[in-house]
C-alpha cells in the first residue's frame, strides 16, 4: 500500500494504484463528462489514467464541471 493525497485528503492505494483507480475511488465514472485529472499539477489527458502509475506521496486532483446559473 502507499499513501497518496487525493483532493487534499490522504488515501492507502495499492502499490500498483493508476490515476484511473484514484478517479473510481473518489466514486467519479470513469466516462463521466467534465472531468479533469491533474498529478503532482500536471494534467493528465484521459487517455493517460488507466496507464499513469500513482506513486507514494502523488497528489492528485480530480475535477468535475458542474453546470448551473
Amino acid at each position: 500500500m502507499i499513501a497518496v493525497q487525493l483532493n487534499g485528503e490522504w488515501h492507502d492505494v495499492a502499490d500498483d494504484a493508476t490515476v484511473a483507480d484514484a478517479v473510481a475511488l473518489l466514486g467519479v465514472p470513469l466516462d463521466a463528462r467534465g472531468v479533469a485529472v491533474a498529478l503532482d499539477r500536471e494534467v493528465v489527458p484521459r487517455g493517460a489514467w488507466a496507464g499513469m502509475p500513482l506513486t507514494g506521496g502523488a497528489r492528485v486532483e480530480i475535477l468535475t464541471a458542474i453546470q448551473g446559473g
